[in-house]
């Protein structure tokens, strides 16, 4: 079903001021998504992704300079007040940080920050808010949640303060929620449950979710779009099956042997990506790729490649030799 689009990023960059120079954090990026959908956006450390979502959410540092545009329901967000954007945040615009110990305050309960979020968004009443928190707090999957009300975080798992971190996301809720690497620090028995829980709650909610993460496996069955990000571009994108039935991006085919292999014999080396990512304070002239990619060529050092559709519209790549091609891998 065709749904209208609900955030279009169009053209942002991000520069950084560092003493070693300017950094480009994130470089001319266009991404959009439509409302009830979920789409992946990844990239190993250091990719631009994190960066990407602040601008998305208007979070950035304060020498950051912001370039482009967002556009998240018919509202232009460079355009808006902070007063307006602090209510559109929270109300609307919802996100999951990687490390509920900084996202939530330590010296506040958690039905304290739960239910003043639901005062300052919905207006509710203290009574109608302490119900409502202890709803969110067992929706997520939160025994005894009265209980949980009157706990500061580090009386929580990790696991536990990021499913109350996802709690208080949600209170309001959002249109639109980002997580950013939502399972960070958690064992990978909580993981797939945190991942499970917000795939739930978007279906549930109808809204349209970003799943930041270094891990393609995750992206795997949970995101209708995946966009895979390198050196602070987008140099693939596609519809979720449409990448992993035929993923052109040199890059991408990296990420994907790198995952663990059930079948593996114990203790087999995993295939690693070899080299290091550039520099963003020392743009390559080139592909930001090419001194990693064992497919390169000439071309490819001299010249940047531009994010072009193959065979299929929905399928963007930025290569000159994509996979599968005569001059690419496998053909």
């Amino acid at each position: 079903m065709t749904e209208g689009t609900l955030l279009s990023v169009e053209d942002v960059i991000v520069d950084l001021p560092t003493p070693r120079g300017n950094l480009r954090a994130v470089d001319r990026v266009d991404l959009t998504i439509g409302a009830g959908r979920t789409l992946g956006v990844v990239g190993e450390s250091g990719c631009g992704k994190t960066m990407l979502s602040r601008a998305i959410l208007q979070l950035l540092p304060k020498r950051a300079k912001l370039s482009g545009r967002v556009m998240f329901d018919g509202q232009d967000l460079l355009q808006l007040s902070p007063e307006k954007l602090r209510k559109l945040r929270g109300r609307s615009l919802a996100v999951v940080f990687q490390d509920p110990m900084t996202s939530l305050n330590p010296v506040l309960t958690i039905g304290t920050q739960l239910i003043e979020t639901l005062q300052e968004h919905l207006e509710l009443d203290m009574a109608a808010a302490t119900r409502r928190s202890v709803e969110l707090l067992a929706a997520v999957g939160i025994p005894a949640p009265e209980q949980r009300l009157m706990q500061y975080p580090h009386q929580l798992s990790g696991g536990m303060r990021q499913r109350v971190a996802i709690a208080i996301a949600l209170s309001c809720e959002p249109k639109l929620l980002i997580a950013d690497e939502p399972t960070t620090a958690l064992d990978v028995t909580i993981q797939a449950q945190i991942l499970d829980l917000l795939a739930r709650e978007q279906r549930r909610r109808h809204m349209a979710m970003i799943l930041i993460t270094h891990d393609l496996g995750v992206v795997a069955g949970r995101t209708d779009e995946v966009a895979v990000m390198y050196a602070g571009r987008v140099v693939e994108r596609a519809p979720t099956p449409a990448l992993f039935k035929k993923m052109r991006m040199p890059y991408t085919e990296a990420l994907l042997a790198a995952l663990p292999k059930i079948d593996a014999a114990p203790h087999t080396p995993l295939p690693a990506i070899s080299g290091r990512p550039p520099d963003p304070t020392r743009p390559l002239k080139g592909c930001s790729f090419s001194p990693r990619c064992r497919y390169a060529w000439a071309q490819c050092h001299v010249e940047k490649p531009r994010l072009e559709e193959s065979n299929s519209p929905a399928h963007q790549f930025a290569c000159f030799r994509p996979i599968g091609t005569g001059a690419g891998a496998g053909a």
